[in-house]
């Protein structure tokens, strides 16, 4: 067969393959180091709570600690709006350099802050705003990824392309959890517990200019660039998204929490739990997570490729549904086998049904607005709802574990996410098979 299509077209569309494929790269090479630098506090809490918040009970330093954590989300919703606002009016591209280069930053202090030991309450101050802004910066880098990866996709393969979001931020979880075991491994106790614990949060500063580079390398999405063109910017992007895709909104907050505690519950809280509660070696739980993350980078973009096939809402339908009957069940199994093998089944299962999320929820949400409003709508969307329901899961399983003496007592939690979120997905418009995003 004969090839009529002229060369200049041929080398035009291979240009662009060329650019869209350099800004995937680049959003995600980011998001891996923007995520990395968030999650390795969960990972490091009990060293953390122990040189900044000194305490006879190891469950009360340890829950001071994932308040702090917590903290962190408290900024998300704040950075959505803010940095949401600016990615809607002025680009995706400089709101992501933005970002990453704040979270380099505050990774970078967070390593080098002095313990209580050393300054007393200021060292928990410092340690408090540090967090505050890698909370602002992840609450305006979440959504700026997906808008970004998902505007850049072809036709029919936007599922697959705006999984990588999700696969690049397992990529930054597996590297912080495998750092922590690491660290745990080969290190002992006191070194560990006295300066170990910094050297993740070093290296994050020191990798971070790399996303950082990357990002100002590469141009705004083509979704943008249109907009911009036909003026149809808007002032007030998030008064816009309330006032004409209220519906939409609330129904993107809903779907978004099951995946939240999923996630911050049995990948990031578990580790701990493990160890404090079931009394597993912290260092081999660490390498359980590591686990759970490689299934959740292996199926998140499996999850995604299928999802242009048959549909984003199927996904989170079952990841609703599966987080409801298989918590409680998945935390028993636990109990029955506190062991390193228990732990990396329950971790490994929960991570499977946490991807039937991961790979769709970059895409729906990005599908359920229009592109002068998306930023914005979807990251702060999202962002209350890991604020609220994700940041501080740990310490609200923690809690539940301390106050009924019940080890199980967390599954609740989740069980009553996942019938949230399962609501949620029924307000919500299939858009799969639309060809192109308005």
């Amino acid at each position: 067969m004969v090839d009529t299509a002229a060369p200049g077209m041929q080398r035009i569309d291979k240009a662009e393959a060329a650019t869209t494929r350099r800004a995937i790269l680049a959003c995600s090479i980011g998001q891996i180091f923007e995520i990395y630098d968030f999650v390795i506090y969960g990972y490091f809490a009990l060293a953390i709570g122990q040189a900044f918040f000194p305490s006879s009970d190891p469950v009360t330093s340890l829950l001071k600690s994932f308040a702090t954590y917590g903290v962190g989300f408290l900024m998300r919703p704040i950075g959505a709006i803010v940095i949401g606002y600016y990615g809607d009016r002025f680009g995706r591209r400089k709101a992501l350099v933005v970002t990453v280069g704040m979270m380099a930053l505050a990774t970078g202090l967070t390593g080098l802050a002095p313990s209580y030991a050393a300054i007393g309450l200021w060292g928990p101050v410092i340690l408090v705003v540090c967090r505050l802004m890698q909370g602002f910066s992840t609450g305006g880098e979440w959504g700026g990824a997906a808008a970004f990866l998902v505007e850049y996709a072809p036709a029919g393969r936007r599922g697959l392309v705006g999984s990588w979001q999700q696969a690049a931020t397992a990529i930054g979880a597996i590297a912080a959890a495998l750092s922590a075991a690491v660290l745990n491994s080969v290190m002992d106790s006191a070194s560990f517990y006295a300066w170990g614990w910094r050297l993740p949060f070093l290296l994050g500063f020191v990798l971070g200019p790399i996303g950082y580079y990357l990002r100002t390398r590469v141009a705004e999405t083509p979704a943008f660039e249109r907009t911009a063109a036909a003026k149809a910017l808007t002032r007030l992007p998030l008064v816009d998204a309330l006032a004409l895709h209220r519906t939409a909104f609330l129904a993107a907050f809903g779907l978004s929490i099951i995946g939240c505690v999923l996630n911050y519950t049995f990948i990031v809280f578990m580790p701990t739990y493990a160890a404090q509660t079931l009394k597993i070696d912290p260092g081999l739980a660490l390498y359980s997570a590591t686990f759970a993350n490689v299934v959740y980078l292996v199926l998140t973009p499996v999850v995604g490729g299928l999802s242009d096939v048959f549909g984003r809402k199927v996904m989170l339908f079952a990841c609703a549904g599966l987080s409801f009957v298989l918590s409680y069940p998945l935390f028993l199994l636990l109990a029955s086998i506190p062991t390193i093998w228990g732990l990396v089944l329950v971790q490994g299962i929960a991570a499977a049904i946490l991807t039937l999320y991961t790979g769709v929820i970059s895409t729906i949400l990005s599908e359920m607005f229009p592109t002068n409003v998306r930023y914005s709508a979807l990251s702060t969307s999202y962002g209350f709802a890991v604020t609220i329901f994700g940041g501080f899961a740990p310490v609200i399983a923690t809690f539940l574990v301390k106050i009924t003496g019940d080890p199980i007592s967390p599954a609740y939690y989740v069980m009553a996410a996942g019938l949230v979120s399962g609501i949620s997905v029924l307000f919500v418009q299939e858009r799969a098979r639309v060809a192109a995003l308005a």
